[in-house]
């Protein structure tokens, strides 16, 4: 498959009805074979946690609906669901009747599930806006005075780690950005990283996020690509990556990989989303 192929960027008539057809689902293993990584053997456990922010659909007298909704596609599953095309099938459910909310939420579920190859779960909603700042434990290090002049391609030859002290701490960065790998269009994103290990080397773990910059790749393969190179480079005993990208046609994305064992972070929402 080649990115001619996907319909993400692509002239795409607005759905005039609902249609699960539209859903475009791409193998994990396609990105992952790039990274090292076999879907038999993921060294992490994850979830995709999209926010859909413009959901639409007719009650069953053709009144309109209007909600939002939280999606979470386990990391498992063997397909992702790219964006355009979730996008374009939560439009298709803006003419069409349904004889009550719970009937709404349910074919989303199947058809999401559907496409990805796993279960994933919907509901209406979405978490609430949360702090980035050091009173919820994240130390910034947005603002360390370093010198940089490598935007590309990822480079893991930046990361290090002081094997002599053990530390447990869980740094922030909102200065990641990719890109779209059909469009180009820029993906920006505040990445959490919580560990137990070796101390990290604040300036050089800077160095590796801002390589991303000039980088195309889906926002899942990106974490999964984090969280990859810091295993391999600095060993940590313990490893959590979180992105929360931004919002583009109606949706956001928060990937979350993390060691096995680990449980998921806490849901919440950037003020930037």
């Amino acid at each position: 498959m080649t990115s001619h192929d996907l319909p993400l960027g692509r002239h795409v008539d607005y759905p005039r009805e609902y249609d699960a057809s539209l859903l475009f689902p791409i193998a994990r293993s396609l990105g992952r074979a790039h990274i090292g990584l076999a879907d038999d053997a993921l060294p992490f456990v994850g979830i995709d946690r999209w926010h859909a922010y413009e959901l639409s659909w007719l009650d069953a007298r053709g009144k309109p609906r209007v909600g939002t909704a939280t999606l979470s596609v386990p990391a498992t599953s063997p397909q992702l669901i790219e964006s355009k095309s979730l996008k374009l099938y939560l439009n298709s459910f803006n003419a069409t009747r349904f004889d009550d909310d719970a009937v709404v939420l349910a074919t989303i579920a199947r058809d999401l599930s559907a496409a990805a190859g796993a279960p994933v779960e919907v509901a209406f909603g979405l978490p609430p806006i949360d702090s980035a700042d050091a009173a919820d434990g994240v130390e910034s290090i947005d603002e360390l005075e370093v010198a940089i002049d490598d935007y590309g391609p990822p480079n893991a030859e930046h990361l290090a780690a002081d094997a002599g002290e053990i530390v447990e701490e869980t740094l922030g960065s909102a200065l990641l950005k990719s890109n779209c790998p059909v469009t180009g269009q820029p993906d920006w994103a505040r990445v959490v990283i919580a560990y137990r290990g070796p101390k990290l080397d604040r300036a050089a773990l800077l160095r590796y996020l801002v390589s991303f910059r000039d980088h195309a790749e889906f926002h899942e393969q990106c974490v999964e690509r984090i969280h990859s190179d810091l295993s391999r480079r600095c060993q940590p005993q313990w490893l959590s990556v979180e992105a929360r990208y931004t919002r583009r046609g109606g949706l956001d994305i928060n990937p979350w990989r993390g060691s096995p064992g680990l449980a998921r972070p806490s849901v919440g929402r950037d003020e930037r989303q």
